[in-house]
Order: structure tokens, then sequence, then C-alpha cells
């Protein structure tokens, strides 16, 4: 079996570390282009012109299924992904889990880039599944650029601005970009207030690693024995994991695991 995942950046090692969780086994196929980055401030046909490349490069190694683990691309581009390589290559996309944040009851905040916050792609999520909740749209400047390059007093200005705009009454936080996750611990800390119940966070990573295994019929074997593979394509070229992934466990974790080439 065979996984690839694509993402501008680093933001798909959480989702790649959630499919390697659910099947040890599965050969993985990371596929982004960092030089584009951020995708978020660009066009809707230059995010999909950009995400085309990139899935193409990964599909060249014939995976059994790719996720768009990119909310910017999953918006704007995923029918198009869908319409070139499906049906021969089932391709899952992104979505914030606003869902499953406001079924769980009280407010809830949106983290999201700036280019997402108040777009009428996440108004119309909110209107169809948030229900009756309470939901705040918080803007998170600079945090997905700090995050791939592991900027660590830029993840902690942005999430400190962030944090400040959330209400205090929050009660879940939806991590509405992909690169958010490999901080989730830092998010945590910084909108938990003394006193209060604990803040759920929700990203997306376990919920499209297992609409993957789905997709091609797979079920879940966490205790199958590790692949050895491990694709890393950097704007189509096979390359390493890029150093600021490891400064994250789900990055450390792929490469101790794999064999990155």
């Amino acid at each position: 079996m065979k996984i690839a995942l694509m993402d501008s950046g680093i933001g798909l090692l959480a989702a790649a570390a959630a499919v390697r969780r659910l099947r040890p086994d599965a050969d993985l196929v990371l596929s982004s282009d960092p030089g584009s980055m951020p995708w978020g401030p660009r066009t809707p046909q230059d995010v999909t012109v950009r995400a085309l490349a990139v899935a193409r490069a990964a599909a060249e190694h014939r995976p059994d299924a790719l996720i768009v683990a990119c909310n910017t691309a999953s918006v704007h581009a995923l029918e198009t992904l869908r319409a070139e390589l499906e049906p021969a290559l089932p391709v899952i996309g992104t979505v914030p889990a606003i869902k499953p944040a406001a079924a769980a009851g009280g407010s809830v905040a949106i983290w999201a880039t700036p280019a997402t916050t108040g777009s009428p792609y996440q108004r119309g999520l909110i209107r169809d599944f948030a229900g009756s909740a309470d939901v705040t749209e918080v803007p998170c400047p600079g945090l997905a650029d700090a995050v791939q390059y592991a900027d660590e007093a830029g993840v902690e200005r942005a999430v400190a601005a962030a944090a400040a705009l959330t209400p205090p009454d929050v009660r879940a936080v939806v991590l509405g970009c992909t690169h958010y996750e490999l901080v989730a611990d830092r998010i945590r800390a910084a909108v938990q207030r003394p006193g209060l119940p604990p803040v759920v966070l929700h990203g997306s990573a376990g919920a499209v690693a297992a609409q993957a295994l789905r997709r091609i019929g797979a079920e879940p074997a966490p205790s199958a024995e590790p692949a050895a593979s491990l694709t890393v394509l950097l704007g189509g070229t096979a390359s390493e994991l890029p150093a600021a992934a490891l400064a994250y466990p789900e990055g450390r974790g792929l490469a101790a695991v794999g064999s990155p080439r």
C-alpha cells in the first residue's frame, strides 16, 4: 500500500504521521513545493496550477490514494485535481473540523490564515456545520510561515497574537490550517484559561488519514510491520525531509521509521 500526501510545505506531516499510526506498513510519498509558499494569498487559479504540479509529481509514484493535506488547495483545487486524477487515483481533501467542534457544545474559535478567515468558503462551512454554536473566526498572520521554517520566536508571537483574539470562554479551537497541527500543544497552552475546563483542539489529520484508507478499502492495522519507504519530493525533485521538519515530533517520527530518499 502506498499513500501520497501533498501540501505547499510541511503541513502534510501531521496527516502523514496519522497515516503511519493507522498503517505503519504503508509506503508514503510526501510531495510539496515550499519555494512557492504561502499559497493562501495567491489567486485561486495560481493555487490550482501549483497544486496540480505537486499532485502530478506525487502521482508519478503510483500511489493508491492522494491526500490533499492543505486547506487552501482543498478549497481552490480539489475539483480540478479530482477531474484529472480520479477514478484511477482517489483524491481526499481536507476540511476544517467545524462540525465535530460545534457538536461538542460551547463556543468555538476557528484559527485560520488571514486569507481564509472571513472567506465565503469558511463562512459557508460555519453556516452548514456549526449549528447554533457561537463561532469566532481568528486570523493567524505569519503562523503558517513560522511553523514552516521552525521559527520558534515567530511561532510564539503569532500564537500569542491569535490567542489574544480568542474569547476566554471558548471550549474548542478548530485548526483551519494543516501547519497549525504541528504546534497544537503551544496553541492549547495559549488559549487555556486558569480555572476553566480544558480547551479541545480539532485538527483534520486523523480524519483525512482514516478517509484515505476507506477510499481504498483498507482497514486500520496499527500493529502492522513498519514499511521502509518514505519518498520526499520538493518541487517535484526527489529530496530529503527539510531540516525544519525534524523540529517536530511528526517529522522526526517519519524520518526514524522510514527511509528518506
